[in-house]
């Protein structure tokens, strides 16, 4: 056995903090800088993860597919199907406040669950897609899971640059006083409807990348793997208890919550069998009560967004609505 070797568990376990990386960043996005309520995370995470599957996953009978197009192909079309799904979406959703909108994100969700569940010719039903493509599948696992890493913290680290560079934009100052007080920017003449639904698709686009990736890591796509109860849960504390509207913030956020999500699998899976099936749903109990905790006690989660003005250039914090009002002709991204 050698060094690589040992090292398998937490290659995987970075993996999938990268994976979920990606997802609290866009999530942050839409919450924490758009002040948009999306509980349907797992919904855009699943159109993502089926388009790259489909587009790359060589033919199958009974199902649409069999394209077998590279992999890079297939990540681009699941955040362009994202893109897509998400447009028609937020035109209707982002009327709602934010309560409501949370409610009829859920909805959304739920329909593309049993799209992806019900629809055999597209999906495959509860028998889901495999033989996917993995980049760096002709490697041995070991090396090929440190690959996939590579490749895997190359993208988040991509996103995250991307997405911090168009934040300190004036798009990005706009969206936060947007989120601060909506009607001071509309009254200042902003489209505010209009930049919510960029928001909204950017942050979605993000969470199918984010799905592309998981499907090409596990090779094998399920309605199982898109349970809302731990993709949007997980991925709403992570943002939650790093703190929204600060990406360092979420991402340590994906850290602490997946290092604890994963510990606790282990212990459970040494359990009895008659007592590890009780002692799955304590996880979700433990991460819910680390939930009240992190809203009792620092609510702004560990690394919250640091409020100053609009203008300074190494600053990320609160935009007041005067903030705006110099780029006012420009109404620009």
């Amino acid at each position: 056995m050698n060094f690589v070797t040992l090292l398998n568990y937490p290659i995987y376990l970075l993996i999938f903090i990268s994976i979920y990386g990606c997802l609290t960043i866009a999530l942050n996005v839409q919450w924490g800088y758009a002040g948009l309520f999306n509980a349907g995370v797992a919904g855009f995470f699943a159109v993502g993860a089926y388009t790259s599957a489909i587009l790359t996953s060589p033919a199958a009978v009974g199902r649409i597919g069999g394209f077998s197009l590279p992999v890079p192909v297939g990540m681009l079309g699941a955040m362009l199907a994202c893109v897509v799904a998400a447009w028609p979406v937020g035109k209707v959703c982002l009327r709602f406040r934010s309560d409501y909108l949370a409610i009829v994100s859920i909805g959304v969700a739920e329909a593309i669950r049993l799209v992806v569940r019900s629809e055999e010719w597209l999906t495959n039903g509860s028998r889901g897609i495999i033989d996917i493509p993995r980049p760096f599948g002709d490697l041995p696992y070991a090396q090929s899971q440190v690959a996939f890493l590579g490749l895997s913290c190359l993208i988040l680290l991509v996103v995250y640059f991307l997405v911090e560079r168009q934040l300190r934009s004036p798009w990005g100052r706009m969206m936060r006083a947007i989120r601060d007080n909506e009607t001071a920017a509309q009254a200042m003449g902003k489209d505010v409807p209009r930049r919510r639904l960029e928001a909204f698709i950017l942050g979605s686009a993000l969470m199918g990348l984010a799905g592309a990736l998981y499907v090409h890591l596990t090779r094998v796509i399920t309605p199982d793997a898109i349970d809302p109860m731990i993709v949007t849960f997980l991925v709403w504390i992570m943002v939650i208890l790093g703190g929204s509207g600060n990406n360092r913030g979420v991402l340590v956020g994906a850290l602490i919550i997946w290092v604890i999500w994963s510990a606790s699998e282990l212990v459970t899976d040494q359990l009895p069998a008659d007592i590890a099936l009780k002692a799955k749903y304590a996880r979700m109990f433990l991460v819910g009560l680390l939930l009240q905790v992190i809203l009792r006690l620092r609510p702004e989660g560990l690394l919250p967004e640091r409020v100053g003005t609009a203008g300074g250039s190494g600053d990320l914090g609160r935009t007041s609505p005067e903030a705006i009002a110099p780029s006012e002709g420009s109404d620009d991204v």
